[in-house]
């Protein structure tokens, strides 16, 4: 192997390095994160994150089950449930845009989602 072989070997490997950096930084750019709850599949509420809802607890009874929600800076998370293993209150906060807590018993599902202002975003992170 010649120093022209390692030489090109080195700068594949940065541009690699530079690319995967580019385009994770892109698909995970969010302008406004919000929270969206879901009882049975249908939408219970949407929140978005600001000042005004830190600290926020939001009782959830359905005639599934109880849960209550606590909002903190940027992330959510389960504070109480009825449901007997209590995973979601286990879960602890969650604050990514993707990330999700559930709780099968009582049917449901809290998701933190991104709005991006661009419509033409083509970026998907989950494929590179």
């Amino acid at each position: 192997m010649t120093k022209g072989d390692k030489c090109l070997i080195i700068t594949i490997i940065i541009i690699s390095l530079f690319s995967l950096w580019h385009v994770k930084k892109e698909a995970t750019s969010y302008n406004e994160k919000y929270i969206e709850i879901q009882v049975d599949g249908k939408e219970y509420k949407k929140i978005t994150f600001g000042p005004e809802v830190i600290g926020k607890k939001i009782p959830i009874n359905t005639e599934f089950g109880y849960n209550l929600v606590e909002i903190g800076d940027g992330k959510v998370r389960v504070v109480e449930a009825d449901c007997p293993d209590q995973l979601d209150v286990k879960q602890g906060y969650i604050e990514k845009p993707g990330e999700v807590i559930v709780c099968l018993p009582n049917k449901l599902v809290i998701e933190i989602k991104g709005k991006t202002d661009s419509k033409d975003k083509d970026i998907d992170y989950i494929s590179h």
